[in-house]
């Protein structure tokens, strides 16, 4: 099941790229910055009474030629009331309003590309018909890869909860899931790489795409929002935490000698940004929407 993407999509054509939100949820504010102190992070994203913060479920869709992409596909609604009753959801937003928007539906999605396989970002892949679990977006081919693949379906003990059998198992017996080959910079279409990391979990992919001249970094949970820019600020939910720190210290230098953009699947309010050198480091220079590129 190891394919090349880039002998499916053939030559580039024509890119779109749209926003697709589908709400936010509630995760404990210390787990996400790791060693910072509250008195840091707090002023980056202000705890609830819970020592709960908000943050973006946020997609991305890529529209070339005759594909639909979607990038991600946030936490679904399939689970019971116990397991939300954990992260809180809310917002208006979900994916049938956001795809809607920009005059789409779940059926015209060719392929669903999972940065990786925690639950918020693969939840939504799989819906509930009856008492079956089937793939939520009948048309698309499922693309993950065979590293991370054996890494979810066999976790270990400290990211067991995240691995969620019934997010992961049916794209597998559906016969739509297919694997991309790790190589570094693999190239889907001549404007769609894919960056491999391993510091937050095992090979989680980074889309890098080419988009009306500009490179745009989806930096999945590399780096989740603005507020973990700084090299240090390393979520506690990571496998690798040094690794995750190499990784950013590699990766956030390119950034700012090519320009790129990063965007940001949790940030509850900056969608992108660009980034520049300063006397602390590698900061944010300006934030905007995807839209207004």
């Amino acid at each position: 099941m190891v394919w090349l993407w880039s002998m499916v999509y053939g030559l580039s054509t024509i890119m779109n790229l749209y926003t697709i939100d589908t709400g936010f949820f509630k995760l404990d504010g210390g787990a996400m910055f790791g060693v910072v102190p509250k008195s840091i992070w707090n002023k980056l994203n202000p705890a609830d009474e819970n020592n709960l913060c908000s943050w973006a479920l946020r997609l991305l869709l890529v529209e070339q030629g005759n594909r639909l992409i979607l990038v991600d596909t946030g936490i679904g609604n399939k689970q019971d009331e116990k397991f939300f009753s954990y992260y809180y959801l809310h917002g208006d937003a979900t994916i049938d309003s956001s795809l809607a928007k920009h005059g789409f539906q779940r059926d015209d999605i060719t392929d669903v590309f999972l940065t990786h396989m925690h639950f918020d970002h693969v939840g939504g892949a799989i819906k509930r018909e009856d008492e079956r679990l089937v793939p939520a977006f009948k048309n698309a081919t499922y693309w993950s890869n065979a590293k991370h693949w054996d890494w979810a379906v066999n976790p270990n003990d400290r990211e067991k909860a995240s691995f969620l059998k019934e997010n992961i198992l049916p794209i597998q017996e559906s016969g739509q899931l297919k694997f991309i080959d790790p190589r570094d910079g693999i190239s889907f279409t001549n404007d769609f790489t894919v960056r491999f990391v391993s510091g937050h979990t095992e090979a989680m992919m980074l889309p890098l795409i080419n988009y009306k001249n500009r490179k745009i970094l989806y930096a999945a949970d590399l780096i989740p929002s603005v507020g973990h820019l700084p090299i240090p600020y390393v979520m506690a939910y990571d496998m690798f935490p040094l690794t995750t720190i190499n990784e950013k210290k590699s990766i956030l230098p390119e950034a700012v000698k090519n320009d790129y953009i990063l965007f940001f699947e949790h940030d509850p309010v900056n969608e992108c940004c660009t980034l520049q050198q300063t006397e602390r480091g590698i900061r944010m220079r300006e934030t905007f929407s995807l839209s207004e590129l």
